[in-house]
């Protein structure tokens, strides 16, 4: 049964059971609806309570239902029977309360939360807007900037800030339930509130400051469809009467559910979910994990820190000397407080992370350490190394992991005595913010070992995809080959601020070259000058970007790389640079030709699918669908799009 009723006295109570998260499938529709039915012909009822079973209030509908025809009944009908109801329903709500499960909160005429409770319409990340009744409700609810903000934006928000914008009347720290019976008490002696679908809305700015702020959700949308429809519904909803607002919506909702982006948006969804795991890892159990430690201050191996931090757990850091141990601990510092500014930490929270970090310039400061995490520099020899010397010094249960971007991770592990506690946890920069993180199943991996690597992964909310060892694993193989197209493309006639623009067009937050100038050319540069030996003769190299590295031209940090930073921070087209491409063209006998923005991204997507397929082919990848979660999470590939696999199989 996914609904049940219990009557305790004079009040119902209505619970959702339907693991794990009490998705709005049919059948709870259904239960709902008779749940309606049967508290409309009890006698002597004063309140009705709502809520969910299994430490969640309802995380919204089923969306494996989304690729079907909608079934009776539907979500719409039963939310307005709640809200017609002629006792007052209270909404419990625990866990989550997302998109259809925010809708059925709000349809009851009182809401109260636990602390610990999550609110939200995440919607538009689906590629769809709210269906039934959310965008009629809410600005009727609370201001209707806040409402905007909140649907075509997605945020979820904390249960403090449901109950400072008004959208749940209480929030408990103790016993829901408990709770939710001292309200029933005191409203059934009241009349009942007007229902949310018969107020008018709440005012809240200007129609310039709304029209201001529709602006900005156009342009961070990016192309993708549904942030700009659940803006235009809204501004529908709070100019137009309810019922005219109730078919907007839903005509709205069902066009976008049919569309392009929701399919590739429920691809990424679904290819999320199944992207970490591990044959070899099934069924085995992680070991505890409590205290982490990082080798590397740098960048990295602050943002793991930090990562690890803001999750709970102990960090001790270890660098080569005092000195450079007490800069990766002030930027740690920094991070932690940047955290705290932006409202990811609390006081408390954030005085907690900093007992929970220590120092150390010697490997035996890992005695007591769970996992330690190597972040030092791209070295085979170096990385060898600290494996080796953290072998002698940790505990035998302790798992190793490298953060390598591209080395071989079973040479790394055959420097130490026991190769089945190492495995590869590929962080993306900045580690603490970026959500991916590639966990490489080495060759002797035990399962209990690569459970625990996944099981940190959980721990600091990322998304997984479990990769095979080879060069670059996974993301840095598709974006070897991708940025290898590009740099045909600007031999043979492209310029990189066109490669770049059409990138950005698509759907890139920046182009391959911007990409470049960001991180650094000399690192890339370095890598090359080492498999210079290894490089055939007949494979076509481009030697345009080790030109600029000659010229000094290493990126932002430099001034100049391929773009020209002295005089925008955002970078400018450089005639140096152009004259530079032309001359290796002409060089090498190259005709050179102009490219349309279609052509550029063909070619480009192109080398993405050869290179993913081959991922597959040779077991590295478990599927092109994994191919997906790391160009959309890693490399900035537009989610609304699905991936670069998922585009050549609807093509």
């Amino acid at each position: 049964m996914s609904v049940f009723v219990e009557f305790h006295g004079e009040i119902a109570v209505v619970t959702l059971d339907n693991p794990p998260v009490n998705a709005l499938g049919q059948a709870v529709r259904q239960g709902l609806l008779d749940a309606v039915n049967q508290i409309a012909q009890a006698p002597r009822l004063s309140a009705v309570v709502l809520r969910g079973k299994g430490g969640s209030f309802c995380a919204g509908a089923d969306v494996r239902e989304f690729d079907a025809d909608p079934t009776l009944p539907f979500l719409p009908d039963v939310l307005n029977a709640i809200e017609g109801s002629s006792y007052p329903w209270i909404a419990a709500i625990d866990g989550f309360a997302l998109g259809g499960g925010l809708e059925l909160a709000l349809a009851c005429h009182y809401r109260i939360a636990h602390h610990g409770a999550t609110i939200g319409f995440p919607e538009v990340k689906l590629g769809v807007i709210p269906g039934a009744g959310g965008t009629v409700r809410l600005p009727r609810l609370i201001p209707a900037d806040r409402a905007l903000a909140m649907i075509a934006e997605g945020d979820m928000i904390s249960a403090h800030e449901a109950y400072a914008s008004g959208i749940v009347s209480e929030v408990v720290v103790g016993d829901l339930i408990n709770a939710a019976f001292n309200l029933a008490e005191k409203v059934c002696e009241h009349a009942l509130p007007i229902p949310l679908s018969q107020r008018d809305p709440v005012e809240a700015g200007t129609p310039v400051a709304l029209k201001l702020q529709k602006d900005r959700i156009r342009r961070r949308a990016r192309g993708q469809i549904a942030p700009a429809v659940a803006a235009d519904v809204l501004e529908t909803s709070i100019s137009e009467a309810a019922d005219v607002a109730f078919q907007a919506e839903r005509a709205s909702f069902l066009k976008l559910k049919s569309g392009a982006q929701a399919a590739a948006l429920r691809h990424i969804f679904f290819a999320e979910r199944a992207s970490g795991r591990i044959a070899r890892a099934k069924g085995a159990k992680p070991r505890p994990l409590r205290h982490i430690g990082v080798v590397g201050g740098g960048t990295m191996g602050a943002g793991i820190a930090v990562a690890c931090l803001l999750s709970g757990l102990a960090v001790t850091l270890a660098e080569r000397d005092a000195d450079a141990l007490e800069a990766g601990l002030d930027r740690i510092s920094t991070e932690l407080h940047e955290a705290y500014r932006r409202g990811k930490l609390d006081r408390d929270s954030l005085q907690v992370a900093q007992e929970d970090l220590r120092g150390t310039t010697s490997f035996a400061g890992f005695a007591d350490c769970d996992l330690v995490i190597e972040a030092v520099f791209e070295d085979m020899d170096a990385k060898k190394q600290v494996f080796a010397e953290l072998d002698l010094h940790v505990r035998d249960d302790a798992v190793l992991a490298t953060n390598t971007s591209y080395l071989d991770v079973d040479e790394i592990a055959a420097a130490t005595q026991t190769p089945s506690r190492v495995i590869g946890l590929h962080f993306f920069s900045p580690a603490h913010i970026m959500k991916l993180l590639e966990v490489v199943v080495s060759e002797n991996a035990s399962a209990e070992v690569l459970a625990t690597g996944l099981s940190l992964g959980q721990r600091l909310k990322k998304t997984i995809a479990a990769s095979g060892v080879c060069e670059g694993f996974i993301g840095n193989r598709v974006m070897s080959a991708y940025r290898r197209e590009a740099d045909y493309l600007i031999e043979d006639g492209a310029l990189p601020e066109e490669v770049d623009k059409a990138m950005v067009d698509f759907g890139f937050p920046m182009g391959i070259f911007a990409m470049q100038d960001l991180a650094g050319l000399d690192i890339a540069w370095a890598m090359r000058r080492r498999r210079a030996a290894e490089r055939p003769e007949q494979e076509r190299y481009v030697a345009i970007a080790d030109r600029l590295c000659e010229a000094g031209r290493l990126g932002r940090k430099a001034g100049k790389g391929w773009y020209d930073y002295t005089v925008s921070k955002t970078g400018t087209p450089d005639p140096e640079v152009t004259k530079l491409i032309h001359a290796e063209s002409q060089q090498k006998g190259i005709h050179r030709r102009s490219f349309s923005s279609a052509e550029i991204m063909e070619r480009l997507l192109s080398a993405m699918q050869t290179e993913g397929l081959s991922l597959v082919e040779d077991g590295i990848a478990a599927s092109t669908n994994v191919v997906d979660v790391v160009m959309v999470n890693g490399y900035g590939f537009p989610r609304w799009r699905g991936g670069p696999m998922f585009m050549m199989v609807r093509s």
